[in-house]
């Protein structure tokens, strides 16, 4: 039976979903090509190995995502490229659903690894969000989320390709190790989960900005932070996050900072820096309030903790 999750989401694309993964199947196996989907994928089936082999690729056709996972236990993700279809999709992939049941995941979580996202440069795909990490106690590794900066010819611009958000997660305990997201036109990963972790992150806001009053964020200062941790989170932890800025189109371009988080003692991140390349554009603070502004050229500016 799906849940209401999935069925909402079904709702809104206006299709129903492929199950995968019921009754004794064990996994699946996509051997290396583009698959254009009328339908996500759907796993249904708790210890579910989904496995690209030669990065196979999914391409979501009507607006609907790529694939869905239900379960919270056990379900492992890798070796897939996940490009943007021609119609706008809310989400690409999702993984686990928000609230179930997940007394087994801290023992047997879900993981995704190895899989990337593509927003344009091959087509002029469009997608509001990337992946989004609902079940507890998931890892998140080696995930490259990419809006398109370069590629096919009226496959990329800032009406060409349209993205929100990289990476959203909203389960609690989620991990994330290796992540890279570049380019996205609002929040790049915003995380609502408690007592989440990341080690490694690397981020480039877009290039393509056409100028500041079309990116300002509802926070009221200029830009988007490439890294939102949610108002009401109390315990999150980040280490080694590095954001640059490369505003080629308009480099007047600014971004009052590169993180943004809940002025908590449990909020902390270690090790971070902002980056203003070839004199393109600048980022006032490094986090919140916190750091100096980046010099022109390729000087980082650093902060060693926050608070």
């Amino acid at each position: 039976m799906q849940t209401d999750w999935i069925a909402a989401y079904n709702n809104l694309v206006g299709r129903p979903a492929i199950t995968l993964a019921t009754g004794d199947l064990g996994g699946l196996t996509l051997t290396p090509g583009v698959y254009n989907l009328d339908e996500a994928i759907v796993v249904s089936r708790p210890g579910t190995i989904v496995l690209g082999q030669g990065f196979a690729t999914l391409v979501p056709q009507r607006g609907n995502a790529a694939l869905v996972v239900e379960p919270n236990v056990g379900v492992k993700v890798s070796g897939l490229i996940v490009d943007a279809g021609p119609v706008n999709s809310p989400v690409l992939v999702a993984v686990g659903t928000h609230g179930g049941d997940t007394r087994l995941a801290a023992a047997d979580p879900d993981t995704i690894q190895d899989v990337f996202f593509r927003i344009g440069g091959e087509i002029a795909g469009k997608a509001t969000a990337s992946l989004v990490v609902n079940a507890n106690n998931t890892i998140i590794d080696h995930i490259w989320a990419w809006r398109a900066d370069h590629g096919n010819a009226g496959t990329v611009g800032w009406t060409a390709n349209t993205a929100d958000t990289g990476l959203i997660v909203n389960g609690a305990n989620v991990l994330a190790t290796g992540l890279f997201v570049e380019h996205y036109q609002k929040y790049e990963v915003t995380w609502n989960g408690q007592n989440g972790k990341t080690i490694f992150f690397q981020n480039e806001m877009p290039y393509d900005v056409p100028n500041q009053a079309s990116w300002n964020s509802p926070a009221g200062v200029n830009g988007f932070a490439a890294y939102k941790v949610g108002a009401n989170v109390t315990t999150h932890e980040a280490w080694g996050t590095g954001r640059y800025c490369f505003f080629n189109t308009n480099p007047a371009v600014n971004s009052y900072h590169a993180f943004e988080v809940p002025n908590t003692s449990g909020v902390r991140f270690h090790s971070l820096l902002t980056v203003s390349l070839n004199f393109k554009g600048t980022i006032t603070h490094v986090i919140n309030d916190s750091g100096a502004t980046t010099p022109s050229g390729t000087t980082p500016s650093n902060l060693v903790n926050f608070p």
